[in-house]
């Protein structure tokens, strides 16, 4: 064997070592991608309370957030945090920046056609709030009452079908405009997405929410479609969340602990 091809055959196992290594991880399927990697990139949503914001030491919290670190132990590695606006979160899933999207998405005809779902872990949807002292509990109680919505939305549509009695405050952004108008008294009751309302009546002992929501907008975990195995894992992990209690505790630990929990089927 003469020097140079001594010299050249180490080089070409390497090469051959590195190929095969790189086919390998490239038929592994993502789950077996993010363990190899020794970490999961998941996209959340930092922009309000509770949902996913930071404390104030910058850091990631909420309730997407605590979700996507249970996920992660369940995987069995740390995960790192991307926040992610409502425009960039899909794409960076389907560029393959993301492993998952756990950033209060609802699960929606048109998203599905592009990215795969999880089985619901949270639900959204419309949530009457009130003044303790304006004796409203039912929707029937609204008429007469000053109501708040935001100009437009699919609160104002329902409120005019369901309470046609109620008298009607618009305001154009609910929080904070419709939040002050309610916490000055100016308002007896509002009806927006729950996630917010139950929020704002866990943290003013002025206001409740009335029992039931008033539409349904399942929210789902979201990832890059054709991995069946990835998503078996997401759902397994989902209905565990939901069975084991871990979902009304991290509601109510987001929400309140008086809050009305939406009932999740696992």
């Amino acid at each position: 064997m003469t020097p140079s091809l001594q010299r050249t055959l180490p080089a070409l196992s390497i090469l051959a070592a590195l190929l095969l290594a790189g086919a390998a991880n490239a038929g592994a399927g993502q789950l077996e991608q993010i363990k190899a990697r020794g970490y999961v990139r998941v996209g959340v949503s930092l922009g309000g309370e509770p949902v996913g914001f930071r404390d104030a030491r910058n850091n990631p919290v909420g309730y997407d957030v605590d979700v996507a670190k249970q996920l992660a132990a369940r995987i069995g590695v740390p995960v790192r945090f991307s926040d992610v606006s409502s425009d960039a979160r899909i794409s960076m899933l389907m560029s393959h920046q993301l492993d998952l999207v756990v950033a209060n998405v609802s699960i929606t005809p048109q998203r599905v056609r592009v990215v795969a779902f999880s089985t619901p872990y949270n639900v959204a949807g419309l949530r009457v709030i009130v003044q303790k002292d304006a004796h409203i509990k039912t929707l029937a109680d609204l008429a007469g009452k000053r109501v708040v919505v935001g100009r437009g939305t699919t609160a104002d549509a329902f409120l005019k079908q369901a309470a046609p009695g109620a008298s009607i405050v618009y305001t154009d952004t609910f929080a904070p405009d419709g939040v002050l108008l309610l916490q000055q008294k100016r308002a007896d009751a509002g009806v927006e997405d729950s996630s917010l309302l139950d929020y704002l009546a866990s943290k003013n002992p002025q206001f409740e929410t009335l029992p039931g929501m008033y539409s349904n907008s399942p929210i789902g975990i979201a990832m890059a479609k054709g991995d069946p195995a990835l998503l078996a894992f997401v759902n397994q992990f989902v209905a565990s969340y939901i069975q084991s209690g871990a979902y009304a505790a991290n509601y109510k630990k987001w929400w309140g602990p008086k809050a009305a929990v939406p009932l999740l089927k696992p």
